[in-house]
C-alpha cells in the first residue's frame, strides 16, 4: 500500500525502511506536520502515517477521505489527536501501536527523577567551568520515601517494579488496578490520598477527557509539600500555570517533564536559533528545580525498532486480512501506556 508517513526524521526513515523490507509497502516521507494545511499531501495514498503530534481533527480526517485514505496507522500509542467518530463516520480505519518499550519510558521517567533530585544535569555544567562547589546541589535519599504511580498499565507497572528497587514505597491510583502493583506490595488509594502522602508523583495513564488537566490547581493544593512532580505521559494532564504557580509558592518541590500541553510547535525540532514564543514554557525554563527533555522517552534502539515493525504490520492485516492489527474505535476507552 502506499503510505505517507508525517513528521519524519532520519531516525524515523531509518527503522521504517528496515522494517519495511519484509512488508513491501510503499513508504513516502514529509518532514512537515499533518495539519490542516498539509492534507492536501496524502492525495493519492491508501493510508497516513503520522506522529503523537499530527493534528487529525474533524476537519482533517474529512479531508482525508476526500482524498480516498482508508486507514490512519499511527506509530503511537495514545490516539487522543484522533477524532475517532470522524474517521468511523468516513469509514476510515485507525490503528496504533499499543505497546512497543514500556521500559523505554519508565527508565526515562527515573533518569529524570534521578537527575533532578540530585541536581546531575546542574553539577554537570558545573564541573566543566571548573566550579566544584557542591552548594545548590543537595538531593534527598529515594530509599524509603513514597512514589504516587498515577496510572498502573504496562509503563506504570515497570516504573514502580523499578522504584521497588530503591526500596520505595508505591501508592497507585488507576480505575483499571493491575495485579502487579500489589505483588510489588503497592497499594492503591484515592487520588487525594496519594497526592497528600507521595514524595514523589508520577504520571503514567494516557489523555482522556477524564484526566485532561488532572493535576490542576486543586491537586496541587493537595499534594505534600515540595514533593516532586514527574510527567513522561502526555502534557496535558498536567495545568501548567497552575503547576508554574505551585513552584512559586514551594507546594511543588521540583518539576520533571518529558511532554508538554503545547508541545507541537516546540518539541521534535532545532529552535536553538529563534527566539521561543511560548511564555508559559519560557517560564518554566527559569526555575533551578525543573528538568525538561523534548519529548524522547520513548528514544530507544528497541522502542523505535518496534514501533515500526507494529505500524508496518498493522497495514499489512489491514491490506491482507491476516495477522493481528490494532484497531482503536470509538469503545477504546483506555490506551495501553
Amino acid at each position: 500500500m502506499r503510505i505517507a508517513v508525517f513528521s519524519t526524521k532520519p531516525y524515523d526513515r531509518r527503522v521504517l525502511d528496515e522494517a519495511n523490507l519484509k512488508h513491501h509497502h510503499e513508504l513516502v516521507y514529509f518532514e512537515a506536520r499533518l495539519t490542516g494545511a498539509t492534507v492536501g499531501l496524502t492525495t493519492g495514498f491508501d493510508v497516513v502515517c503520522p506522529f503523537v503530534n499530527d493534528e487529525l481533527g474533524a476537519g482533517v480526517v474529512n479531508s482525508l477521505a476526500d482524498r480516498g485514505v482508508r486507514l490512519i496507522t499511527l506509530r503511537s500509542a495514545g490516539f487522543n489527536h484522533v477524532d475517532l467518530a470522524a474517521a468511523q463516520q468516513r469509514g476510515i480505519v485507525v490503528t496504533r501501536v499499543p505497546a512497543y518499550s514500556p521500559y523505554a519510558v519508565a527508565e526515562h521517567a527515573i533518569g529524570l527523577i534521578l537527575t533532578l533530585n540530585r541536581r546531575l544535569h546542574r553539577a554537570y555544567a558545573r564541573v566543566r567551568e571548573g566550579n566544584f562547589s557542591l552548594d545548590g546541589l543537595l538531593g534527598f535519599d529515594l530509599h524509603g520515601k513514597t512514589v504516587g504511580v498515577v496510572g498502573t498499565g504496562k509503563i506504570g507497572a515497570v516504573f514502580s517494579r523499578i522504584m521497588t528497587g530503591f526500596a520505595c514505597r508505591i501508592l497507585a491510583h488507576d480505575p483499571f488496578p493491575n495485579d502487579e502493583i500489589v505483588r510489588l506490595g503497592g497499594e492503591y488509594v484515592s487520588m487525594q490520598r496519594l497526592l497528600g502522602e507521595a514524595d514523589i508523583v508520577a504520571l503514567h495513564l494516557p489523555l482522556t477527557p477524564e484526566s485532561h488537566h488532572l493535576i490542576d490547581a486543586r491537586a496541587v493544593a493537595q499534594m505534600k509539600r515540595g514533593a516532586m512532580l514527574v510527567n513522561t505521559s502526555r502534557g496535558a494532564l498536567i495545568d501548567t500555570r497552575a503547576v508554574i504557580d505551585g513552584l512559586k509558592s514551594g507546594q511543588i518541590g521540583a518539576l520533571a517533564l518529558d511532554v508538554y500541553e503545547e508541545e507541537a510547535d516546540l518539541f521534535f525540532e532545532d529552535l536553538s536559533q529563534t527566539v521561543i514564543q511560548d511564555d508559559v514554557f519560557a517560564r518554566l525554563l527559569t526555575f533551578p528545580n525543573v528538568l525538561i527533555t523534548g519529548h524522547q522517552g520513548f528514544f530507544t534502539r528497541e522502542a523505535l525498532a518496534s514501533i515500526a515493525e507494529t505500524t508496518l504490520a498493522n497495514v499489512t492485516a489491514f491490506a491482507t486480512g491476516e495477522g493481528e492489527m490494532h484497531q482503536v474505535t470509538l469503545d477504546a476507552v483506555r490506551p495501553t501506556e
